[in-house]
């Protein structure tokens, strides 16, 4: 993909005499490209699957999903932003770095899986359907170890490679899903082709690997460097888990005080709403290399880039909410059908959510930087807290639309949280405060 190629002279002129701004803009046109055709051929695939299921069953689903990525969750503990900014701050290291991240990302696959089982066996004993579909769903988080040849390239800013291996997965498995569609298969047949894409995922990343010098047998484990990662990681572990238990505990707990069909409704919207949030992923992947680097050589250049990505996050979310939020209803009864009719009102509050998150993931880099790794878990326990008492007193009586309203409230506590801690009581003034700033 030739991105400066394609760009206005006048854009190009701009960057040809600046080679990292070129690089993060070209990270970023892969990275957008990834997203773009992964969530449109995805959502296309799962709206047909939500046709196709009905809402009962779509609710069944997306509980087994929803409970299968909190697990999942753990088997990040939470090293990926810890193995980025190792890579980038020593790359004489990065054998010994990728060594001891993928030990310790496959044996936290290992506990994750264990823990699904266990978990799913308790909340629905006896329902053979829900325990295997959790289980195949969970079984992709040993696969999960091999992302980190991922944040290897990540740290690098070259996106594309990552883009080749995780696309070139994810369109066969998605071909898979649509032919199982077409032959009327079973509910079960969809969690092993999502199982299969992890597999695929992580051959292929293995592959690239290879091809850029890096085989996997030339990585080197050291005791000293996991114990590091561990000791640095438990925070932002604890985080992540809180994270995927409050973004997942709205389905979980809507099935637990309504029933499977309520769920359905919620996930479809849900669905819709969190697509955007690969955004400020796709943004920070990209920028977070040159903001670390600038911490360690210039602090007003330092704070310079936060408060334009802080800027950006927050213009983003609006300019994305704002026009779906006002067409929400027509838009799911068009996608959806009829059934889902009543995800329209979920959709129109669960869209505002992402200004919280869109923050939230940029302030997180911050944190990372800063080594403040542990407000990042306490920031996001308050959340969780708030999310699962509103639930509480709002699912009851609103259903999965008090849910929507819980999402959105909890999430903006959790991000502006900061407020409430010294080390980062000054910053959330930038954090509130950067849209309104001259770039």
């Amino acid at each position: 993909m030739n991105f400066v190629g394609v760009l206005p002279p006048f854009v190009r002129k701009k960057i040809e005499h600046r080679p990292g701004l070129k690089r993060i803009l070209e990270n970023i046109a892969w990275l957008v490209f990834d997203k773009a055709w992964r969530l449109g051929l995805g959502f296309v695939v799962a709206v047909w699957l939500a046709r196709y299921l009905g809402a009962a069953q779509y609710g069944l689903w997306s509980y087994a999903t929803a409970l299968g990525t909190i697990f999942i969750g753990i088997a990040t503990l939470g090293l990926d932003s810890i193995v980025i900014r190792d890579l980038v701050r020593h790359p004489e290291k990065t054998r010994e770095i990728l060594g001891s991240a993928f030990t310790l990302k496959l044996i936290g696959g290992v506990v994750a899986l264990a823990a699904a089982c266990l978990c799913v066996w308790l909340l629905r004993s006896g329902e053979a359907d829900a325990f295997w579909l959790v289980t195949l769903i969970s079984a992709s988080s040993i696969f999960h170890a091999f992302n980190v040849i991922d944040f290897y390239f990540q740290s690098q800013v070259a996106a594309k490679y990552t883009v080749y291996s995780t696309n070139a997965a994810f369109t066969l498995m998605a071909a898979l899903k649509i032919y199982f569609l077409l032959t009327a298969a079973p509910l079960m047949a969809f969690a092993w082709a999502n199982l299969g894409e992890a597999a695929l995922t992580a051959i292929f990343l293995a592959l690239a690997s290879h091809f850029k010098h890096l085989p996997l047998h030339h990585w080197r484990a050291r005791l000293e460097t996991i114990t590091r990662m561990m000791r640095d990681g438990w925070p932002l572990l604890l985080a992540g888990m809180a994270v995927m238990v409050y973004m997942r505990v709205d389905a979980i707990m809507l099935q637990y005080m309504l029933d499977d069909h309520a769920v359905g409704i919620y996930s479809a919207a849900t669905r819709l709403s969190e697509i955007w949030y690969m955004v400020p992923t796709v943004i920070v992947a990209s920028v977070s290399p040159a903001i670390i680097q600038a911490h360690g050589e210039d602090s007003g250049l330092y704070l310079k880039r936060l408060r334009q990505l802080y800027s950006a996050m927050f213009w983003a979310a609006v300019l994305i909410s704002t026009p779906i939020s006002l067409f929400s209803s027509w838009i799911m009864d068009t996608l959806f059908g009829g059934e889902f009719l009543a995800s329209g009102p979920v959709l129109a509050i669960h869209l505002w959510a992402s200004i919280a998150v869109f923050l939230g993931v940029a302030s997180s880099q911050y944190l990372v930087i800063e080594h403040l790794e542990k407000i990042s878990f306490y920031r996001t326990l308050i959340g969780l807290i708030c999310n699962i008492l509103l639930n509480i007193g709002l699912i009851p009586t609103y259903g999965p639309v008090g849910a929507a309203i819980a999402t959105v409230i909890s999430y903006f506590v959790a991000t502006f949280s900061l407020c409430l801690f010294r080390p980062t009581r000054s910053h959330t003034g930038l954090l509130v405060a950067s849209p309104l700033l001259p770039k």
